[in-house]
C-alpha cells in the first residue's frame, strides 16, 4: 500500500481486544508523536500514559463525574446521562492504553491568545502523529476530547503537574471490531481555489 492509501486507511476504533500493548511499542509510538511540528519548535506536548486498572478507575470517575454534572446542568434526562457515563467507563476500561495529551502552559513565547492557540494546535498535531504511529504498528485508536471538559479533575486524578493542561486523550489497542467506513465530505465541499 502506498503512503496515501495507508493514511486514508486510518479510522477511529472504539472497541479493543484485551491484549496489552508492549511498553516498547508505546514508547516507539510516543517518540514518533514527538516528531510532530510545533509552533516555534517549543514542543509543548506532554503525555500521561494510563495502563493500570487503578489509574483508569480514577480517571474514569473524574471524567464521568464532570460529565454527569455538565449533562445535568444542560437538562439531559437521567437515563441519557447514565447511558453515556456507562459507555464512557466501558471505553476507558476496555482500552489497553489511554494517553492523555496535555499542553505545558509554560512552553510559550508570550502569554497571548494567539500563542496559546498555537500551543494547543501543536498538541493536536502530536495527537494526530500519535494516531498514525499507532496505526503503523497495527493498532487501532480513537481521539477523545473528554479531558478538555474536565481539565482540573483529569489533572488531579492522574496527579499531573499543575502546568500540564489536559487537551484530549487517545485510546489505543488491538482493534476489536471493524467499524463501518464513514463518509468523507467531497473535496469540492471543503476547498476554495483562488
Amino acid at each position: 500500500m502506498d503512503l496515501h492509501e495507508f493514511l486514508r486507511s486510518r479510522h477511529s476504533v472504539r472497541r479493543f481486544q484485551p491484549d496489552p500493548v508492549p511498553e516498547a511499542v508505546i514508547e516507539r509510538i510516543l517518540i514518533t508523536a514527538t516528531y510532530a511540528p510545533s509552533a516555534h519548535n517549543l514542543q509543548p506536548w506532554r503525555f500521561a500514559v494510563v495502563t493500570t486498572s487503578v489509574a483508569k478507575a480514577r480517571l474514569g470517575l473524574a471524567l464521568t463525574t464532570k460529565m454527569r454534572l455538565d449533562m445535568d446542568a444542560e437538562g439531559a434526562p437521567e437515563t441519557e446521562i447514565e447511558k453515556r457515563a456507562a459507555n464512557s467507563l466501558r471505553r476507558i476500561n476496555e482500552a489497553p492504553v489511554l494517553i492523555v495529551l496535555c499542553r505545558d502552559v509554560t512552553d510559550v513565547i508570550a502569554e497571548t491568545p494567539e500563542e496559546t492557540m498555537m500551543a494547543i494546535q501543536s498538541v493536536a498535531a502530536a495527537g494526530m502523529q500519535l494516531l498514525l504511529a499507532a496505526h503503523a504498528d497495527g493498532l487501532g485508536g480513537n481521539w477523545i476530547c473528554w479531558p478538555l471538559y474536565a481539565q482540573d479533575t483529569t489533572r488531579a486524578a492522574l496527579d499531573l503537574p499543575e502546568t500540564w493542561e489536559p487537551q484530549g486523550m487517545v485510546i489505543i489497542g488491538l482493534q476489536g471490531n471493524t467499524p463501518a467506513a464513514r463518509q468523507r465530505k467531497a473535496l469540492e465541499d471543503v476547498l476554495v481555489n483562488r
